[in-house]
């Protein structure tokens, strides 16, 4: 199978990208580090999610990492930097993390967490702003930012929804640390695997997802980020009304029901 390293973004020094059969691989590349992040790493994250999100070759992202731990938080030396930040250069900080954690959510490919290590602070704030999430069963997970006198307040939106509020209450007061055992229980992962299968269970999961119509699976994105939560309301019925409509009078849409009829493969799966 052809491997290609992303030909424009071959300069990034904390990740390393590939694209194979439609399957693009975003690894955290600081083991040395446990993959804490710092401010080099956040805005590759975020460029390297824009691009892949605007790849039409790409139809799923697989975030994994390199190493024993998925990501550790904050890099050390980051964080003693940040120790002399004014209040406005803290705002403008945390406004960068902010948008990379909103460029993993809202990217218009569906994203998996390949989680092979332990998962801590901002750590938990990727997984949880990915589609969905599967970790080896020997994983750890924590949101330890109480401890540093710290709140998780950026991250919140995103573990909030991947945990329930009920949940969150516990972990964010509390520090503590819960195995992946417990994060399935919670739903903050979807599976948990052993550490042998973990690459043959996300590449099985991502070969399912490519065969599936890009443009519905972006509609579907769409679909989870403004229903989930909301009121019964008469304007939420239009919308989604409104979004079955469209997507049946559009092209994918119209192929993909002509192909079910007609006992064939769509379009996009005969494109290779």
């Amino acid at each position: 199978m052809q491997n290609d390293t992303v030909k424009d973004i071959n300069n990034y020094k904390s990740l390393l990208v590939t694209i194979e059969q439609h399957v693009a691989t975003v690894t955290l590349n600081c083991p040395e580090k446990r993959n804490a992040f710092n401010d080099e790493m956040i805005s590759e994250l975020t460029a390297a999610f824009k691009q892949l999100g605007a790849n039409d070759d790409v139809r799923v992202i697989v975030l994994a990492a390199a190493g024993k731990a998925f990501c550790a938080g904050a890099d050390l030396n980051w964080m003693r930097a940040m120790a002399d930040y004014s209040y406005e250069e803290n705002l403008a900080d945390a406004d960068k993390l902010a948008q990379m954690l909103k460029t993993i959510y809202e990217c218009p490919k569906p994203t998996i967490a390949a989680i092979q290590g332990d998962v801590y602070a901002g750590g938990m704030g990727l997984v949880a702003a990915c589609d969905v999430a599967f970790a080896v069963k020997i994983a750890n997970f924590c949101l330890s930012e109480v401890r540093l006198g710290l709140a998780p307040a950026t991250i919140s939106p995103y573990v909030i929804r991947a945990m329930g509020a009920r949940a969150a209450q516990r972990y964010f007061l509390s520090a503590e640390v819960f195995d992946a055992k417990k994060a399935r229980q919670l739903g903050f992962i979807h599976e948990r695997v052993s550490e042998e299968s973990l690459n043959d269970v996300v590449a099985t999961f991502c070969a399912k997802v490519v065969k599936n119509s890009p443009d519905a699976m972006r509609t579907c994105k769409t679909l989870l980020h403004e229903v989930a939560g909301q009121p019964m309301t008469a304007e939420l019925i239009n919308d989604t009304v409104k979004s079955i409509a469209d997507i049946r009078a559009s092209e994918q849409g119209k192929e993909g029901v002509q192909a079910f009829l007609q006992k064939r493969r769509p379009a996009w799966q005969t494109e290779d």
